[in-house]
């Protein structure tokens, strides 16, 4: 009886003392997540898209994604999430690199900072999913054969944000692989006007 009530109380300890650790691991998690970017590299990035966002916008919309951060050398792979509140449907990831100086590597990927500083009409986001949706079926994109695809994503055609709306007609899929074709519309979210109205093919 005794080693029992022994045993159950060292276990107990065991247990507490765990947690203990764990708790203390998880609450650094969030310092190891930033300690991947050095803070004077941070500081150049975040004013960098501040450059190009405009300092009020930054501070309103756009925070730091550590989680996606990472290290690749001679690069920082820097990522960024962009949230309007009041317009929830903006909700995206941008994504660059820069050098161990804090750089911006302008040859390698930029994607979806928001020139909102010199194209202020371009980031008056007022064109939401249900009226992206209404505008598509005004200039005659096709039903199809399923639910279209809809989203608010950045395109690096234009470098700025669209909607972008799928249109599937045939599909099937086999040994061969997934065939499928359809139309897509693409519609600028700040005037409502089709920007693009193409044919699309997997084959």
């Amino acid at each position: 009886m005794k080693r029992t009530t022994k045993y159950i109380i060292a276990s107990a300890i065991l247990l507490t003392f765990a947690g203990i650790i764990a708790s203390c691991s998880c609450s650094s998690c969030s310092k190891n997540e930033e300690a991947v970017v050095p803070k004077d590299i941070l500081a150049k990035a975040n004013a960098y898209v501040s450059s190009v966002t405009g300092r009020d916008f930054f501070k309103k919309y756009i925070s730091p994604d550590f989680a996606k951060m990472k290290f690749t050398p001679p690069y920082y792979e820097m990522a960024y999430t962009l949230f309007v509140p009041e317009k929830p449907y903006v909700n995206s990831t941008i994504k660059f690199f820069v050098d161990t100086t804090g750089k911006v590597m302008e040859n390698l990927d930029i994607t979806g900072i928001p020139k909102c500083k010199n194209s202020p009409t371009d980031c008056d986001w007022k064109i939401d999913r249900d009226s992206a949706v209404t505008i598509a079926k005004q200039y005659g994109l096709e039903k199809g054969i399923k639910d279209w695809q809809v989203g608010f994503i950045w395109n690096d055609k234009y470098q700025k944000y669209v909607w972008h709306i799928l249109s599937t007609l045939k599909e099937m899929e086999g040994d061969f692989g997934y065939r499928g074709s359809g139309k897509e519309m693409i519609i600028d979210p700040a005037s409502g006007d089709v920007v693009e109205y193409n044919d699309w093919h997997i084959r």
